[in-house]
């Protein structure tokens, strides 16, 4: 269902009636309500369960071989879940502000993959050393945020890629190291 719901609030704005989600789900809408007795509720877990998918995705990406390509895979799965919030943004309102606690359980999750993403990364020393974790979360989900217009994912996707090329450090040429 929450599957369901996540695509029909993205595809209208948030504006998808509970009955379009539950055709979606194919359930009846008795069996949404028994789940989700109000739409905030729903709004709530599929928030939830977006965050939950990209803390684990973090998790598989963090073994990843090349771990600059999983930071970047994992900002283009942030940008997918900022559309989705985007879509649920006025229902969501109340229940995300910044001491709720789905927000601080927000937060927390995604700092944590974040930054467990970022040391792997900065570890090869591939990437700037200047530029936090919480600098890229903040300045990714900063990049979504500002989009107004319709279809913005593509545009913020090519900007995160900008955004990646310009903290990727290439590794020193051989001239370029120090004496032994």
């Amino acid at each position: 269902m929450l599957g369901a719901a996540a695509a029909v609030f993205r595809e209208t704005g948030g504006e998808g009636t509970l009955e379009a989600v539950a055709r979606r789900a194919d359930v009846g809408i008795g069996t949404l309500y028994r789940h989700f007795p109000t739409r905030e509720a729903l709004f709530q877990a599929v928030y939830r369960r977006e965050i939950d998918q990209l803390a684990a995705l973090a998790l598989k990406l963090e073994s990843s071989d090349d771990a600059v390509a999983g930071l970047r895979d994992f900002l283009h799965a942030l940008v997918g879940m900022v559309a989705t919030k985007k879509g649920m943004g006025k229902a969501l309102a109340v229940a995300i502000d910044g001491s709720s606690e789905i927000a601080c359980y927000s937060y927390a999750t995604l700092s944590v993959a974040m930054e467990r993403l970022h040391a792997a990364a900065a570890a090869g020393g591939r990437l700037r050393a200047d530029v936090s974790a919480e600098d890229m979360l903040q300045t990714v989900i900063g990049m979504c945020l500002a989009r107004r217009e319709d279809h913005w994912e593509p545009t913020v996707l090519r900007m995160v890629d900008v955004f990646m090329d310009g903290l990727r450090r290439e590794p020193p040429m051989q001239d370029e190291l120090p004496p032994a």
